[in-house]
């Protein structure tokens, strides 16, 4: 269904790209200046660790009690960890980026925020990021993945794998009715706090707004281009509006009205759009019709399309598996030093820090309650579980 689940959230914008962990820097200077671990003789500095947990945080690490503090900085380094021990085999095996390549890979990012150059350059500057350290994880990143990819370029499936896993699989192998939408969305809150530059604040601007957007449309000016414009919906601004494939329950559990859907289903045809919308939410959107297919239909493994489809997920799974096996080499051939780890091993009575959020030498009230401990999100650079082949939807579609 693409991301149509998700079409009547409200999306936070994140002020960076794929490379910026958050430079912000939290803790005393002492603090920030100890080695929490060494990799093979390098050091992974608390300052780095302060910066992710201040970005994860949103800089509000303070309002975390002691527990929290100490199970989130352990994660993060974690992860640091991982990613410096891939870092250093890609270094080994030498298959580290251009610098052309660290370069393109920053245009790349700036082109996806959605930011002028000099807004991008500001949310750096806001972060405490210098190029020179955003152009150190373009390295490290861009390393990684050769690594992985030198591995996973080895893997072959043949003909009677795909066959084998269609024939066991059928059933997914299904193109449902449905439509595959395009939206641009104005919202009448005040988003300006979340990076929304052209931002609706109020419901008279908001009916201006959309108003003026259906007759640029009118005008015969490009969708996905007036959708990166002036769109308030971040989850799908970068593709052009793009949310993907919907059914009509789909639809229907997104409380489109049923006139909307009816239309959709109906009179018009591909490449037309509709006309500025409201939803229960207050919300306005105009919806693009990228394509439609009226009726189901149950594909053969030489649709067009399938054996791709199955072949790529085959090879994502193993890509997982080939992933997952070459972290763990690495990790049991690097030197790894935890000092952040076995200092709270020596101190278990504070785990080696005092709870953030103190007044007065008392605790507030989220440092008493251990049961408000959270557990942060798990990401390691390769361990996630092996996907599950399945159609695109957009196979056999209508134009």
């Amino acid at each position: 269904m693409g991301n149509i689940g998700k079409l009547l959230a409200v999306v936070c914008l994140a002020s960076s790209g794929l490379f910026m962990s958050g430079c912000a820097s939290g803790g005393s200077e002492a603090k920030q200046n100890e080695v929490a671990a060494t990799v093979n003789g390098r050091n992974i500095m608390s300052s780095e660790i302060e910066r992710m947990l201040n970005r994860q945080t949103g800089g509000k690490q303070s309002s975390l009690n002691q527990l929290q503090l100490a199970q989130a900085r352990l994660q993060i380094l974690s992860n640091l960890i991982q990613r410096e021990v891939l870092y250093q085999r890609a270094e080994r095996e030498k298959v580290l980026p251009t610098d052309a390549q660290i370069e393109g890979a920053i245009a790349t990012q700036k082109q996806q925020s959605g930011m002028t150059s000099e807004d991008f350059e500001k949310s750096l500057a806001a972060e405490n990021i210098t190029m020179e350290m955003l152009r150190a994880e373009a390295r490290k990143d861009l390393a990684i993945a050769a690594l992985q990819d030198k591995y996973a370029g080895q893997i072959n499936i043949s003909d009677r794998e795909v066959e084998d896993y269609y024939n066991a699989n059928r059933q997914q192998f299904v193109n449902q009715r449905g439509v595959e939408l395009a939206m641009i969305m104005v919202d009448p809150a005040d988003n300006s706090g979340q990076g929304v530059t052209d931002d609706a604040k109020n419901e008279t601007d908001a009916k201006l707004k959309i108003d003026n957007v259906y007759q640029q449309l009118q005008g015969k000016a490009d969708f996905a281009t007036v959708a990166r414009a002036k769109s308030e919906d971040f989850n799908t601004v970068r593709a052009g509006g793009d949310i993907g494939f919907a059914t009509e329950e789909d639809l229907k559990n997104n409380n489109f009205p049923p006139e909307l859907i009816a239309s959709l289903f109906g009179p018009m045809q591909v490449g037309d759009y509709t006309q500025p919308t409201r939803f229960g939410s207050g919300k306005w959107y105009i919806f693009k019709l990228a394509a439609k297919r009226l009726q189901t239909e149950n594909l053969t493994l030489e649709s067009p399309g399938v054996r791709q489809q199955i072949t790529q997920g085959l090879t994502n799974q193993r890509k997982q598996i080939l992933n997952a096996a070459l972290m763990e080499t690495a990790m049991n051939e690097a030197r790894i030093v935890n000092n952040l780890a076995a200092n709270m091993l020596a101190n278990p009575s504070n785990l080696g820090l005092r709870p953030a959020g103190t007044a007065g030498g008392q605790p507030t009230p989220a440092a008493a309650n251990p049961a408000a401990t959270q557990q942060p999100a798990s990401t390691p650079a390769a361990a996630s579980a092996p996907v599950t082949v399945k159609p695109s939807g957009n196979a056999n579609a209508n134009k």
